[in-house]
């Protein structure tokens, strides 16, 4: 029987890092299912497709392929129609644009069965929105994990610093803050911690202590 770890929480509370270093520790498949929404967010951003077109939205999803695969490095990446488009779905727009397309039904029912079918194939640690209360509601351990809104804006202007990108905190600051309202308010699977999932706050904690923090909870319920 494979085993299923979902994580859960606010953009910026670092879940895709800390989950992705924990599966690696413990030899799990890292799911990283906001990666899976972005990259949906950009084909319908690439055809200058707003939050308003929700049925052009609905209309493009039989038209585009989204896979999640490996490297040449053995790295998880998302593909959109073969491309890997990894490097180009973390900016503020399409995070926007993901926040958009995942509040529409057909979009979360087009990739419920590819969440779905990796979880019950493969031991999992998968992150997201609603991992716990929607896609997998019988996994094993659940996690909810958050941060301020001014400390994951931080993390966030950093990573895109780091890049070399043009951007401004108190921007990004106003985007977390918009996304988290968006997030818990949609009608679809709002953000919202699963009845039985553990609240882990991580604000102010460094990535080393995060994911420790993190790997001790996982190992007390496996």
């Amino acid at each position: 029987m494979s085993i299923a770890i979902a994580i859960d929480g606010p953009a910026g509370a670092g879940k895709s890092t800390i989950a992705r270093l924990a599966a690696k520790e413990l030899g799990y498949i890292y799911v990283d299912t906001g990666a899976l929404y972005r990259t949906i967010g950009l084909a319908a951003f690439r055809r200058d497709l707003t939050a308003d077109d929700k049925e052009q939205i609905i209309a493009m999803l039989p038209e585009i392929k989204v896979e999640l695969a490996f490297n040449e490095r053995q790295e998880k990446i998302v593909l959109l129609d073969g491309e890997d488009v990894s490097g180009l779905i973390r900016t503020p727009e399409i995070s926007m644009m993901a926040s958009a397309v995942s509040a529409i039904p057909e979009v979360r029912a087009y990739l419920l069965d590819l969440q779905r079918d990796m979880a019950h194939t493969n031991n999992v640690i998968m992150d997201g929105r609603d991992i716990g209360t929607v896609v997998l509601p019988d996994a094993q351990i659940k996690i909810f994990l958050s941060a301020s809104p001014e400390c994951r804006a931080r993390r966030r202007y950093d990573e895109l610093i780091e890049k070399g990108m043009d951007v401004k905190y108190e921007d990004i600051l106003s985007d977390v803050i918009e996304r988290d309202y968006a997030d818990s308010h949609r009608d679809i699977a709002p953000l919202k911690p699963a009845d039985d999932a553990i609240s882990v706050d991580t604000s102010g904690e460094d990535l080393e202590t995060s994911v420790n923090k993190l790997l001790g909870i996982m190992r007390d319920k496996l």
